[in-house]
């Protein structure tokens, strides 16, 4: 028989991860002289080598994989534990959450830098939602959302910085939000929340808020027939249809091209309204649905103005959502502690998972980095690291 060519098949095996304890041996070194002379023995040893969180077993890669884990792939503490034993590690979640809190402490410095530069930006978006905390006064507080930027990683270079940021507040009054941007005059495009009126921006509208009210409308109507919510839900449909059109220009491109194309559609929506809010009753649901977007009529248009808004608040939405499915898992929050240590984690995973790196691979790295060089945090922001090519998500 002679070889005719060849056939290749591929299978995926899996390797577990390895655990493996790494010893630092440092000697101590001691004066002969002064040992003989009876003198006071000079005693010579190597400094111990910078960790995250001194004294304690945890290295910056261990600590990466619990936060990770966690806040990443939504996995509580107490399920970790169990893989620990796995591998014959008594690791409690006690210790774990310990660990967390002071993982928050350590990446404050970068989390402050991060809301400094999102704080500059001319377009914020924000949201909320509720988060249980056992330990406080009221079980019932929130956890509030900004960013800015583009939740894809592949953004063009006209882009914003992609920025997202949770903070821990036990209330949803409006002076949360107010102390958070502290005087930001720039562009907040939210819901309808009255709550960001406190603020000084200058508020933007949502057209997947109006929207939806449309749709309710729409389900409201006897099957079969259409009427009036499918005429402003195919109005506003044509509207998304310019955006994605136009989705790959500049922004100076694109508000030129929203005020040709976008501008006599909203025109001709305006006047449908007010026709509508004379001809409909207000307490059904297309009343309602009229009645809030003509509340909202200034802010709805004002996508207009920028090039860098958006027609919609999606991405605060999509922000919200890592919170959301960890938060069916680990249910609440013991302390506050815990829920500002949450805020912070999480705005450092969904940041740098925005900047198109890996989170483990960022942590690992920067943990690491600021117990050997802690004031040096401007290198440390997500578009700075200088990671290997492999820490990049593709």
């Amino acid at each position: 028989m002679h070889r005719i060519g060849e056939e290749k098949s591929e299978q995926l095996e899996f390797i577990p991860a390895s655990v493996k304890v790494i010893e630092h041996v440092r000697p101590k070194y001691g004066c002969r002289h002064c040992e003989e002379t009876g003198t006071e023995v000079n005693i010579k040893i190597a400094p111990v080598p910078p960790t995250p969180i001194p004294k304690s077993i945890a290295t910056a890669s261990l600590l990466a994989q619990i936060i990770t884990n966690k806040y990443q792939y939504a996995l509580p503490l107490y399920r970790q534990e169990q893989m620990f034993k796995q591998f014959d590690i008594d690791l409690n979640r006690k210790t774990m959450a310990e660990w967390m809190m002071r993982c928050g402490d350590l990446l404050e410095p970068v989390y402050e830098h991060l809301k400094a530069r999102l704080r500059q930006q001319p377009v914020v978006q924000a949201d909320e939602t509720p988060v249980q905390v056992l330990k406080e006064d009221k079980h019932r507080c929130y956890m509030w959302i900004y960013c800015t930027g583009s939740d894809s990683p592949l953004s063009d270079k006209e882009s914003l910085p992609n920025i997202v940021l949770y903070d821990y507040q036990a209330s949803r009054s409006g002076h949360c939000v107010k102390a958070y941007l502290d005087g930001y005059r720039g562009y907040l495009q939210v819901d309808g929340y009255a709550a960001y009126e406190q603020t000084e921006a200058v508020l933007v509208g949502c057209w997947a808020h109006a929207r939806r009210k449309f749709v309710e409308a729409k389900k409201a109507q006897p099957k079969g027939k259409s009427g009036r919510a499918d005429w402003a839900i195919s109005h506003i449909q044509k509207l998304y249809r310019i955006e994605s059109a136009i989705r790959d220009l500049g922004p100076a491109k694109r508000q030129l091209a929203r005020q040709e194309r976008a501008r006599p559609l909203l025109d001709e929506f305006k006047a449908w309204l007010d026709k509508s809010a004379n001809q409909v009753p207000p307490k059904t649901t297309l009343g309602k649905a009229v009645t809030y977007t003509l509340g909202q009529w200034e802010k709805l248009e004002r996508y207009l103005e920028d090039g860098n808004l958006q027609i919609d608040n999606n991405r605060i939405e999509r922000a919200v959502k890592p919170f959301v499915i960890g938060r069916k898992n680990w249910l609440f929050s013991n302390t506050a502690n815990g829920a500002r240590a949450s805020a912070m984690l999480y705005s450092i995973i969904e940041t740098v998972k925005a900047n198109g790196l890996q989170p483990y691979d960022y942590l690992r790295y920067v943990l690491q980095a600021i117990a050997e060089h802690p004031d040096d945090v401007d290198r440390l922001l997500p578009w700075n690291v200088d990671l290997p090519k492999s820490a990049a998500v593709n």
